[in-house]
């Protein structure tokens, strides 16, 4: 089944924004925007003070309300529109509201048979995103307010109570959220979800939960990855148990991942968790130096060994001796400098440059490369026996896009850090900043976010927040509902508006013709009040005035006289 929403414009129409009054409207419901930062918030008061399952309850059941009343809208906004139509006014009011973005899936429904069949997949959950911000990446699904809302409005359409589940949360690490509704009666565990939509007093239960309170707090904070790194993610968790297991042994890792995801930062990690911890960590970039002297600086050279050496010079495995040794893009190190690798990996003996006798030296090696090497090896570029060698425990660290659950964790130190060290006091990101964030595909993984965050700081002002335009200042604005004169909310740029400006453009009429006709087209719809039509257009009386005087006179050069408000002046 191909679903796809139905315009939406009727549903805008209901949303109405009375400065005057100080109210919010939804058709004849009041409205009020809140802060999710308040709402998280108060989520968290809720699961520290009465235990995660009656806070689940009381924002279910908040949830479901809301679903009930715009569930309402639904039986009268579309009067003659399918069935399908119709129930789409509840996935699109819950876009509309900020709830997420919701597409459908799959959908089988049938009213007169109560039966009823939903998936749907939610994106930028603020649900999610608040729990996590509270309580970091966990277990269980967390959007209980939307699931409320999607139970509460399918279950006031179809006349039965219907249970939604997520079997996907991006508050347990996910990308996105999916959601699946269908009869409670149909579910297995059915009955189990009904205490969530009942009355129930809570208050006679707060006094034995007192004692788990402690408990939760501990089980809720997100988890500790200790030394430099950050990460709550499943892929990052993934590579940080990998390293853990190998940290205490002596065999060579060889860290893989793109340019930027930290893998000098993981092995400075592994050398800290190691045994080895309190003898030196030394990192050699083996694409930093030139081809003629990589041999000199990994190994060492003797005195008079060739121009220039007038004395003996330690190289970088004698200098990490008793400690870790990483050499980063190894597979750009020279041919002849990767057999002389080979033979410090099998005999545990180096010769300096020029030298005659070797040295035993006690390195733990680590490898570190952004290039396939099997790719390399079958382009003659690296040695296979040096492959086997290097590739002993290998260890994949993901690409920033794949741990969207540590970008704001990431974010949130660095940010600390570059406070400190340009004196700022900066409160935090802009939600703005943070949704860019999300949803930028960082090519330059962890190191582009560190420039882009220490960018943010030094731009944003003094006592202020890092918005979005500070993190990307040359990107595009998004396209934004604003208002209009007459409190809706304007539409957005379609497809439709496109074709329009494109047929306008090709009728060949000029500017002022074109001016004409809207002047005269909202005259005529005010009926002839020049009031009217101007809150139609966007402009004051007087400027309407001005543009009908301009008109008539045919003097279109006339600049306006000094008296005319400019565009956009409130009378």
């Amino acid at each position: 089944m191909n679903l796809k929403y139905p315009p939406d414009s009727d549903l805008r129409r209901l949303l109405r924004f009375e400065p005057d009054s100080g109210a919010i409207w939804l058709g004849d419901r009041r409205m009020v925007l809140m802060h999710t930062m308040a709402l998280a918030a108060l989520r968290q008061d809720l699961v520290n003070s009465i235990g995660p399952e009656h806070a689940r309850r009381i924002l279910t059941r908040m949830g479901y309300a809301s679903g009930l009343c715009d569930a309402e809208y639904a039986k009268k906004i579309r009067p003659g529109e399918s069935l399908m139509d119709s129930f789409m006014v509840g996935p699109q009011l819950h876009m509309l509201e900020g709830a997420a973005r919701v597409i459908p899936v799959k959908l089988i429904l049938d009213v007169p048979a109560g039966q009823f069949y939903g998936e749907f997949r939610w994106d930028h959950s603020w649900e999610a995103h608040a729990h996590q911000q509270k309580f970091g990446l966990v277990d269980d699904p967390a959007c209980w307010t939307l699931l409320g809302y999607a139970s509460g409005y399918t279950s006031a359409f179809m006349g039965r109570l219907i249970l939604y589940k997520e079997t996907l949360c991006a508050a347990c690490g996910a990308d996105h959220c999916l959601i699946v509704g269908r009869p409670i009666e149909e579910w297995p565990d059915g009955e189990a979800h009904r205490v969530y939509f009942t009355d129930d007093s809570l208050m006679e239960k707060m006094e034995a939960l007192q004692s788990q309170v402690e408990a939760l707090k501990s089980t809720l904070e997100p988890v500790s990855q200790g030394g430099k790194l950050i990460g709550i993610s499943p892929a990052f968790r993934k590579a940080y148990a990998l390293m853990e297991k190998v940290a205490q042994t002596q065999v060579t890792v060889l860290l893989t991942g793109e340019t930027g995801v930290g893998k000098e930062r993981f092995a400075r990690t592994l050398h800290e968790l190691s045994s080895r911890a309190e003898a030196p960590f030394v990192a050699v970039n083996c694409a930093a130096l030139p081809s003629e002297l990589i041999e000199a600086e990994l190994f060492g050279v003797e005195k008079g060994a060739y121009t220039g050496a007038h004395a003996a010079r330690a190289g970088r495995f004698e200098r990490a001796d008793g400690g870790t040794l990483l050499l980063d893009e190894v597979g750009e190190l020279p041919l002849a400098a990767q057999a002389k690798l080979l033979r410090v990996l099998q005999e545990g003996e180096i010769e300096r440059v020029g030298g005659e006798t070797t040295k035993k030296v006690d390195v733990r090696l680590v490898a570190a490369t952004n290039v396939n090497l099997e790719e390399a090896v079958r382009a003659g570029r690296f040695r296979r026996d040096l492959l086997y060698r290097l590739n002993v425990y290998p260890i994949g660290i993901p690409a920033l896009r794949e741990r969207q659950a540590d970008i704001e964790l990431l974010a949130q130190s660095m940010l600390a850090r570059f406070c400190t060290l340009h004196n700022k006091r900066l409160t935090g990101f802009g939600e703005r900043a943070l949704q860019a964030l999300h949803q930028h595909d960082w090519p330059g993984n962890v190191r582009e976010l560190e420039n882009l965050v220490e960018r943010g700081v030094i731009l944003a002002s003094q006592g202020g927040m890092v918005e979005g335009e500070h993190l990307f200042p040359n990107q595009p604005e998004t396209v934004q509902t604003g208002l209009d004169a007459h409190g809706h909310l304007a539409a957005l740029p379609s497809a439709q508006d496109d074709d329009l400006s494109a047929r306008i453009l090709d009728s060949g009429s000029s500017l002022e013709e074109i001016e004409a006709r809207v002047l005269d087209h909202a005259v005529a719809r005010a009926r002839g009040n020049l009031s009217e039509a101007a809150r139609l257009l966007g402009l004051t009386r007087p400027q309407l005035a001005y543009r009908q005087k301009r008109r008539n006179t045919s003097v279109a050069d006339t600049p306006p006289p000094d008296s005319e408000p400019p565009l956009g002046t409130l009378q």
